[in-house]
């Protein structure tokens, strides 16, 4: 059996980051054979809404790195805060009742801002973690430590729908329906099942409106409930907007006929807000933009705008009352993580909500969007992008070998990753999607001229895409 031995420091000396990247470094979702064939795109700095690589080439991050990066990059405010936090507390832990004062104050900041809970409850606590893969964990083992709570020790199941996206550890993966976070992995876990997805340029039948969709994927979802068993069944974890299944909006009354079946059954809402909290569809919330009136909420990613990890579990009063007692009874919550409210990470976190307010980024969203809105949908001016959406500032173009019968181009063509790769050389960088999708997430921050620049040079790219398009149908 041959042994993979590490070169040594003579070996690399002289050699390019990208040729030690490779040979010592394991990326998240990258083909390790492209990888060696092209290496790594190293970044090198950033600043508001751009990033620059280590060849001195600068990009509009038309993605907010993942989704994220909600207040730009390099925003001093954020990085005072850190090393304020950093001279006075490194660290300290959240066990046995121990806490720092950034984490009191971002939970108490969280809760103010919460969204409207289901039924007539109010959000009333926040758990802290370090990643959204982490918080809908967390969510799930309260699911279950609420109903056990409850004496209903079989009510476990977990939904959610296809094209999901909740995050890559073992639970949050299975919740995660898309094939590239499951294939390989043995996943998902039994206790997930899956319904459809609100994807209504995709899944409506020839006719149906929009309305009708939405009635047709409620009677999923109360299918799928009874055929599972009521009383197995704890919650329906779901995203307001999809995002990396494809920036899928619901159609209108979707949450509402949702809430409707899941009360029937008493089975709990999980509203994953890791990619639309703070501001992202024009609300404090995707909750509030979609009424969905969650039961518990998950999120991180802007959170800190994604400049140091934390994430945040919401809990309404309903849940959090039984959980409680339950605890007493047992003498501790045994649930927790080293870096549960880190002190450095709330004190960013916290500077970053409070610049929320302090600058009325929702209000800027809610100015921008509709030029956000307007240039995407100038891109129907190219025959292969059969749909086009956006709400907020978050969008996508949806591309399609034939737009009047929505006939997709072959998978293996790549179309929507070709297109990525050529819209970058013009100095976009973007994301292509399951389903040929290419999504657009800019940073909250971005101004009216930056937006026209970036689709500038974005519908630039897809003018060199034609010609592919033209050769793949």
């Amino acid at each position: 059996m041959t042994q993979s031995i590490p070169p040594s420091e003579q070996q690399l000396a002289g050699n390019s980051p990208a040729s030690r990247d490779i040979a010592f470094h394991m990326h998240p979702y990258t083909n390790p054979a492209m990888l060696g064939d092209v290496g790594p795109h190293i970044m090198a700095q950033g600043n508001g809404v751009f990033v620059v690589d280590d060849a001195g080439n600068q990009f509009y991050e038309g993605m907010s790195g993942l989704w994220c990066t909600s207040l730009g990059f390099s925003e001093p405010e954020l990085i005072d805060a850190a090393m304020a936090q950093f001279k006075k507390l490194p660290f300290y832990h959240s066990f046995a009742g121990k806490t720092v004062n950034p984490a009191i104050d971002l939970a108490e900041i969280l809760i103010t801002s919460a969204p409207p809970a289901g039924g007539d409850s109010v959000m009333s606590k926040v758990f802290f973690a370090a990643s959204g893969s982490e918080a809908n964990d967390t969510a799930m083992k309260m699911v279950w430590y609420y109903n056990a709570a409850l004496g209903r020790l079989e009510k476990r199941k977990i939904i959610s729908r296809r094209k999901g996206y909740h995050g890559v550890t073992m639970a949050a993966a299975s919740m995660t329906a898309l094939a590239y976070a499951q294939d390989g992995f043995g996943l998902p876990l039994d206790f997930v099942k899956h319904t459809t997805a609100p994807d209504f340029y995709n899944g409506a039948k020839d006719g149906e409106s929009e309305e009708d969709f939405a009635s047709r994927c409620a009677a999923d979802l109360e299918t799928l409930i009874l055929e599972e068993g009521p009383e197995t069944v704890g919650a329906l974890f779901a995203e307001p907007v999809m995002g990396a299944g494809g920036v899928i909006i619901p159609p209108r009354t979707y949450f509402e006929k949702i809430r409707a079946v899941l009360e029937k059954y008493d089975v709990l809402l999980v509203a994953d807000e890791v990619i639309c909290g703070f501001g992202r569809t024009g609300n404090m919330w995707g909750s509030q933009t979609m009424d969905i009136r969650p039961d518990m909420l998950t999120c991180a990613k802007a959170l800190s705008s994604a400049y140091l990890p934390i994430s945040a579990v919401m809990l309404s009063e309903k849940v959090y009352a039984p959980i409680a007692k339950q605890a007493e009874q047992l003498g501790i919550f045994g649930h927790g993580y080293t870096y549960s409210a880190h002190p450095v990470c709330a004190a960013v976190a916290l500077r970053a909500q409070q610049l929320m307010q302090e600058r009325d980024i929702v209000g800027h969203v809610r100015r921008i969007a509709p030029q956000f809105k307007s240039r995407i949908e100038r891109l129907a001016r190219f025959d292969f992008i059969g749909n086009l959406r956006a709400i907020g500032l978050i969008g996508a173009m949806e591309f399609a070998a034939n737009r009047q019968t929505g006939e997709k181009f072959e998978p293996s063509q790549k179309i929507a990753a070709q297109a990525v790769a050529i819209i970058q050389k013009h100095g976009v960088i973007l994301r292509a999607l399951p389903g040929d999708i290419i999504g657009f997430c800019p940073p909250l921050i971005i101004t009216a001229a930056e937006i026209d620049d970036m689709f500038d040079r974005i519908e630039s790219g897809l003018d060199e895409v034609s010609a592919l398009a033209a050769k793949l149908r």
